[in-house]
């Protein structure tokens, strides 16, 4: 794991035009020690917000100028992954349900019970943590891959389909012992500490 997936510092993005509410919000998390931003337009969230930070999305689907629909498709058009939870008036759950079919993790009625603010919350920043560190995993796997040379690509190949260091020599034409040099290389390079562990790799990377 890299350094992202041990120290996670996430911050709860509050996009609300009603003052009360981001007030409501920012106590409330504060209050669990959470670190919390808040924005009374989506606007003013797009001019502060750059894409990567750690963290999710409160996101009241009904507001002035970009509504929280048209902020969510912004944001999917962008690929900005971020998890969105809608807040939601009881007139508005029709547009909060077409939010969720649009990628929102739930959606939320005020006036909302402060647990259940806070264990969306929960499962939306474990959510999080758990694609920055795939994410990570994905990244870190592809420079290992990179530091390959070619012919230690085809050797790890064919290792990982099963073939001997006889049958891998026979077929590039090289001696048994240049292949168990180049076996060494490609276990070192990408930290495979046993034959199984080198095989997952190639299959995560979806190389064959």
């Amino acid at each position: 794991m890299n350094e992202e997936s041990t120290v996670y510092s996430p911050t709860i993005f509050v996009v609300d035009d009603d003052e009360g509410m981001r007030s409501s919000l920012q106590w409330l998390l504060e209050s669990e020690g959470l670190r919390v931003e808040i924005f009374g337009s989506a606007q003013e969230f797009l001019d502060a917000y750059y894409p990567g930070r750690a963290g999710c999305m409160l996101l009241d689907v009904r507001m002035h100028g970009m509504s929280g629909l048209e902020l969510q498709e912004h944001l999917r058009e962008q690929d900005i992954q971020i998890p969105v939870i809608i807040i939601t008036g009881h007139g508005d759950v029709p547009m909060a349900v077409r939010a969720m079919k649009s990628g929102a993790l739930d959606f939320i009625e005020k006036p909302f019970d402060d647990e259940k603010m806070l264990d969306a919350i929960r499962r939306a920043l474990d959510i999080d943590k758990l694609r920055r560190e795939r994410q990570a995993d994905r990244a870190n796997l592809a420079a290992r891959l990179a530091n390959l040379t070619p012919r230690e690509h085809e050797v790890m190949l064919q290792v990982t389909d099963g073939k001997s260091n006889k049958e891998i020599a026979n077929a590039l034409g090289v001696s048994s012992k240049t292949v168990e040099a180049h076996r060494a290389r490609v276990m070192e390079k990408m930290e495979a500490r046993s034959l199984a562990e080198l095989v997952r790799m190639v299959l995560a990377a979806g190389i064959n």
